[in-house]
């Protein structure tokens, strides 16, 4: 067994879903998700097919994400795992619809951060074991940091007053 990392290349601001699920199914019911919660969202998804013919398959409605998610999950090439690239839109604005796919298994992240996916290598195929998302803490959030935080989650409309 070979453990490896593979950094995900993630495009100016995107922010990604990283999953796992069971079900070819899965590309169609993704993309409808993504277009029925906020219709003016741009994204690309790719799902990494573990049987048959094992083909990367993919959807969207914008192409440079599409390529991005593609391109992404070529180098993870782990089985039944899927990637969902989206500008304009946060992953919170999606992500309990993802969950509630009925072929959903898992979400590994839901980030906007770099991304390094920690993957597992066997004679048989490749498999996630997990993700690094982001960066270690620096410090403990202050007065300060606190009153950032709040400011924010209002400029981007999450809470009023």
């Amino acid at each position: 067994m070979n453990v490896t990392t593979v950094a995900l290349n993630i495009p100016k601001e995107c922010n990604i879903i990283l999953g796992h699920t069971h079900f070819i199914k899965t590309v169609e019911d993704l993309y409808e998700i993504m277009v029925c919660q906020v219709p003016s969202s741009r994204f690309g998804l790719a799902f990494c097919e573990a049987s048959g013919v094992c083909l990367i398959r993919s959807d969207g409605n914008d192409e440079e994400l599409i390529n991005a998610s593609i391109a992404n999950m070529q180098k993870v090439a782990a089985g039944h795992t899927f990637i969902i690239m989206m500008k304009d839109i946060f992953p919170i604005n999606v992500l309990n619809a993802v969950k509630n796919c009925p072929e959903v298994c898992r979400i590994y992240c839901a980030t906007a951060n770099p991304v390094e996916v920690i993957i597992t290598e066997t004679d048989q195929g490749r498999g996630i074991m997990g993700v690094i998302d982001g960066f270690a803490p620096k410090g403990v959030e202050e007065g300060k940091d606190k009153e950032y935080r709040r400011n924010l989650l209002r400029q981007f409309g999450y809470k009023r007053g």
